[in-house]
């Protein structure tokens, strides 16, 4: 755990950092200040950083606090000290978020949003399918249960083991684990193509792939092209710029219900909630092995 060496200055497994303005308002709305919001990261760091380790990362960053001026960043500043990791591609030299100091660096940089791609640094493959359940408000949030319980049904008839989370903001997402560089995005296209359009065929008065928001009318976007290379997704456990501090919160499946809401989770519930509850994404690396991906692939493809 970090040890405080004086209010401004930690030190965090062996790097000595410098929290700047800790009593700056992060949440005005929450009472929620910088320092609240860096204990916040250490103590959820043992459930987030296995979600960022060894992917490069893209933060949404607010400078003022949420409900200022915003900006996306993906390059590491040139004064971002020595132990920060990156990884350079596409002439983009991104951060790597492996480690409890690169986290709490981020958060004293006000990043808030942190979002990653569904691939290690060292594949092309990725690690999870992701499905994104995209209501048009959180009004019609309802729509993102029905649509996760329909696809919940149609996973365990394929045994694939599923996990899901809120967005933190209007939606759910729909996690299946993979084993390490085993299958390419055109395979993983094909399933979620696959699962799209069942959803779409089944209640095409409540969901839609259509890209356009204009043509969605009220109808549930399903995403399935946000799973692909350099596309990103938010990382469980990372807080959102919101007004109410919402976390992208990891679910068990018996919770989602049509009492769900996503602004049960916010920042000041996340804690408390893992110490009573558990984490539901505990067995996600482990699952990986298990899953039998590729029978439910093949058949896929003999269907086409």
């Amino acid at each position: 755990m970090p040890k405080t060496l004086d209010r401004h200055k930690i030190l965090i497994e062996g790097h000595e950092l410098q929290i700047t303005s800790p009593d700056k308002p992060l949440w005005p709305s929450k009472d929620i200040t910088k320092l609240k919001y860096l204990q916040y990261l250490i103590e959820i760091s043992p459930y987030m950083l296995p979600f960022l380790k060894n992917r490069i990362l893209t933060v949404i960053r607010y400078p003022h606090g949420v409900g200022g001026e915003l900006f996306y960043q993906k390059n590491c500043p040139d004064y971002a000290p020595d132990f920060i990791q990156t990884f350079k591609t596409e002439n983009i030299n991104y951060i790597v978020c492996s480690e409890l100091p690169t986290l709490i660096w981020l958060g004293n940089q006000i990043a808030i949003d942190f979002h990653t791609p569904f691939n290690l640094i060292d594949s092309e493959k990725p690690s999870e399918i992701v499905l994104d359940l995209d209501p048009p408000s959180r009004n019609e949030f309802n729509l993102a249960v029905e649509a996760a319980l329909m696809l919940k049904e149609v996973l365990d008839n394929l045994k694939l083991k599923s996990f899901i989370k809120t967005s933190g903001n209007k939606g759910l997402q729909i996690y299946i684990p993979l084993p390490e560089n085993e299958f390419t995005y055109d395979e993983t296209r094909l399933f979620t193509e696959f699962l799209a359009n069942y959803l779409v065929k089944k209640e095409p008065n409540l969901f839609t792939i259509e890209r356009l928001k204009k043509n969605r009318g009220n109808r549930l976007y399903v995403d399935y092209l946000q799973h692909a290379f350099g596309k990103t997704i938010i990382a469980p456990y990372s807080v959102r710029g919101n007004d109410e501090a919402l976390v992208a919160t990891p679910l068990f499946w018996e919770e989602v219900n049509q009492s769900l809401s996503p602004t049960h989770f916010p920042l000041d519930a996340i804690i408390e909630r893992l110490l009573s509850k558990g984490c539901p994404f505990k067995e996600f690396e482990k699952s990986k092995k298990a899953q039998r991906f590729n029978d439910v692939l093949n058949n896929l493809k003999l269907m086409i």
